[in-house]
């Protein structure tokens, strides 16, 4: 998904009393976000609050807990918009692909350079995002990115030809790839440590809910064609999203790193008591003044390597199983398949229903059940389903081939958004020391966002050259090599200290 990569674990720069550490983010499938980029692990020390640039007086007096917890979850989910626009402008195109590509006269290589244009602009919003995120602030960058969203939206409904549809698209990939640093770092900062990682993980669920908009609105549109409708109405939430940031504060954190210390304590007891608010202080300035220690190029040392290339690999298996093509290309694999726009379309539309809900099932079970139990089963059934959907192109004058392979990428959809949905944001947020948490989950960021750009733009070539069958079974083997790593290399990080699983990838345990 778009990913699903597919937002991040930001250092801070620019505050008087800690040296500076750039911002670095992360992005995925619906891919998307992650589920926490201050996860509360332990030893982690990160938690923070919500306060306006001009705050109150300190004699101010502190919500109660009732209303503070409203004011967190009110904001978070005005925030998580982004990860809505996000998935929305990722899906849609499934379906106004159907229609662009003859009003445009567009081939297979055209065709899959309208929809790769999204994922250049979105490298480029991850990899320079950080700069805008730590100078302007979290509260800023988010305005920033909702009005570049609702730019981005119009722009496309109103392209006359395909070039301008184009440079729409890499506009909204900019926002997109801003949005994935920015959303979940604005909330694991404003949020209380008790709700921080539900509330972080609304942003996957959110990008989810935005791919099955969208193809909802597909569908609604399929009969008259007017993909135009599909990609402009992405500037109804965007502009929601706009009108209720302005109600929203900066985070303490940022607040915290340039210098304005007591804006940053009235955040915090708004939320917190006095003795929380102080010691969380304390925690703010110390995780930062660690952070500013490493280096990328610390990152490679002995110690740490095991952690990057585990984020590498779930940032790469989550990618080369091919989410991506379903989710840019599920209605124009389904009507190559003999199955007419609107039906393909639809059949789309139970797939985002599929991936929406077993994301919710998913988050409900991650910390019951385990990490690694759900990646390694999720992961094997993806698999398996990937050579079961290629398989059945080699059936001779299969019956109902549109409706198997609707419920076999419904299957698919389920197992991925189950596994490695989450696993390419929560691994990432768990297996790193919190000083280089940031630094190190920036590089899963480059691999998923550079791999979701190589799959977008290379599908319908790979069905012409090795046919539909071919596709899926080069998922599948890619999915298979994957899965061998992460099965011997993957520690099960439920519940355990970050200490425990460092030792545990450097003596290479999976358990």
């Amino acid at each position: 998904m778009a990913s699903s990569s597919r937002g991040d674990h930001p250092g801070v720069s620019g505050g008087q009393s800690v040296a500076p550490h750039r911002f670095r983010g992360n992005a995925g499938h619906g891919g998307g976000g992650p589920l926490a980029s201050r996860r509360p692990n332990a030893g982690t020390p990160f938690r923070t609050g919500n306060v306006e640039e001009d705050a109150q007086p300190m004699s101010s007096a502190p919500p109660t807990p009732r209303r503070g917890r409203g004011a967190v979850v009110g904001a978070s989910t005005i925030a998580a918009l982004g990860g809505l626009l996000f998935g929305y402008d990722t899906g849609v195109i499934s379906a106004a692909l159907l229609y662009i590509a003859p009003a445009f006269g567009l081939d297979d290589g055209m065709q899959q350079f309208v929809v790769a244009s999204l994922l250049l602009g979105a490298i480029a919003g991850a990899v320079g995002g950080g700069r805008v995120v730590d100078g302007l602030g979290r509260k800023r960058t988010l305005l920033l990115v909702s009005l570049v969203f609702t730019v981005g939206a119009l722009l496309s409904a109103l392209a006359m030809n395909v070039t301008v549809l184009i440079a729409a698209r890499v506009v909204l990939g900019v926002a997109i790839g801003a949005s994935s640093l920015v959303v979940p770092t604005y909330i694991a900062e404003i949020a209380p440590p008790a709700l921080r990682g539900r509330l972080v993980s609304m942003n996957q669920l959110m990008i989810t809910i935005g791919i099955f908009v969208s193809y909802l609105v597909g569908y609604a549109f399929a009969e008259s064609g007017g993909w135009r409708w599909m990609l402009g109405l992405a500037a109804v939430p965007s502009l929601l999203m706009l009108a209720g940031l302005f109600g929203l504060n900066e985070s303490p954190r940022w607040l915290l790193a340039r210098g304005r210390t007591e804006q940053a304590r009235t955040a915090l007891l708004r939320t917190r008591t006095p003795d929380e608010a102080e010691a969380e202080l304390a925690e703010i300035t110390e995780s930062m003044r660690e952070e500013s220690k490493f280096s990328y190029r610390d990152l490679f040392r002995p110690r740490l390597r095991p952690a990057v290339l585990l984020g590498v690999a779930v940032a790469a298996t989550n990618q080369l199983v091919g989410v991506n093509a379903v989710i840019y290309y599920a209605p124009t694999i389904l009507k190559q398949a003999g199955l007419g726009d609107s039906a393909a379309i639809l059949s789309s539309v139970g797939i985002g229903a599929t991936n929406m809900v077993f994301t919710a099932i998913a988050l409900l079970l991650i910390d019951r059940v385990g990490r690694r139990p759900l990646l390694i089963g999720g992961t094997s059934v993806v698999i398996i389903v990937l050579f079961g959907l290629g398989a059945l192109y080699l059936l001779p004058s299969v019956q109902g081939l549109g409706t198997l392979l609707t419920v076999g990428l419904m299957l698919y959809e389920a197992a991925f958004a189950a596994s490695l949905g989450l696993a390419i944001w929560l691994i990432n947020s768990e297996v790193f020391p919190t000083a280089v948490r940031g630094k190190a989950s920036s590089v899963g960021t480059v691999t998923h966002w550079g791999l979701d750009f190589l799959i977008s733009i290379s599908v319908l070539t790979l069905i012409n050259a090795f046919t539909a069958t071919g596709l899926f079974w080069i998922y599948g083997v890619l999915g298979a090599i994957g899965l061998s790593y992460l099965y011997r290399k993957l520690p099960e990080t439920k519940g355990r200290s970050l200490e425990d699983i460092e030792a545990s990838l450097r003596g290479g345990k999976s358990a």
